[in-house]
């Protein structure tokens, strides 16, 4: 791949998603852009390129980026995070939000929806303490093929073996075809939508619990200040963060503090306040 192409290409996904490409990643965007090529009856990766450089907003742009951050997505991926949220951070939730009897999750970067649906499966458990009530996940990403997909909510054998017990297979799937599709309740609990985490989040909605979890290690250091301190803006006074386990906020935004005892859950306030408290 030519050095010039790299670098153009390196500049266009930092100004439109965010994304650093660093240059050891030559192989990541041959792996993934060689298939764009051949749909469009190119030669390789720098043809790609030189029709990207004259396209400008055009859809070829869409998809180059599209194939670029689309990110592997697995359920209940690391499976602390999701013990937390449901023996700590949801009881909590519906303690607090009695009086409204609503709250709402946002899943930032969702990929093909194992996240969100994970979390709709642990919110469903306690469906009969949460009768009468609204509780919503938002979840965006970047790529539209891929929300479209993940709305459908069918999965591969392959996916649903990747993190999901069987038991949970049984009880909130049903087989169809090669897929397994989920129960339209798990389904209807979760809205997806495109977002740009480099977009304003004005118009979100205030969230009470974030999952932003495995995305800020693409970002470059002044990147990753600005998305937390859009998320904090959105953040309820006593809601949390979660992010991956090889993610932090030490020594870029102080927008949070830790959670005492617990790696990678985050409170905007002191966090004997915090929900996961």
């Amino acid at each position: 791949m030519d050095q010039g192409n790299f670098e153009f290409l390196r500049g266009f996904l930092k100004g439109r998603s965010g994304l650093v490409l660093t240059p050891d990643k030559v192989y990541l965007v041959e792996t993934r852009l060689l298939p764009l090529a051949r749909r469009h009856g190119l030669d390789g990766v720098d043809e790609i390129i030189s029709k990207l450089r004259t396209s400008g907003g055009s859809d070829f742009a869409v998809e180059i980026t599209e194939a670029m951050t689309t990110n592997e997505s697995l359920f209940f991926r690391d499976g602390t995070p999701f013990t937390i949220f449901s023996e700590k951070i949801l009881p909590e939730l519906i303690k607090r939000r009695a009086d409204t009897k609503k709250f709402r999750i946002w899943c930032a970067a969702c990929s093909s929806g194992q996240e969100p649906y994970s979390l709709s499966m642990l919110i469903s458990d306690r469906k009969k303490d949460i009768t009468g009530w609204a509780p919503e996940i938002i979840a965006t990403d970047i790529s539209h093929d891929i929300l479209e997909r993940a709305k459908k909510g069918s999965f591969t054998q392959l996916e649903t073996q990747r993190g999901l017990p069987i038991q949970r297979l049984i009880d909130h799937f049903v087989q169809d075809g090669e897929y397994w599709k989920l129960n339209k309740d798990i389904i209807d609990l979760v809205k997806f939508e495109y977002f740009n985490l480099l977009d304003s989040v004005d118009g979100l909605g205030k969230f009470d619990v974030v999952f932003c979890r495995n995305v800020l290690i693409y970002f470059d250091i002044e990147t990753k200040k600005q998305v937390l301190d859009k998320i904090s803006s959105i953040l309820a006074p006593d809601g949390v963060i979660l992010l991956g386990g090889s993610e932090s906020v030490f020594g870029i935004s102080d927008s949070f503090a830790p959670i005492e005892g617990v790696r990678g859950i985050y409170c905007k306030q002191d966090c004997q306040d915090s929900l996961a408290g």
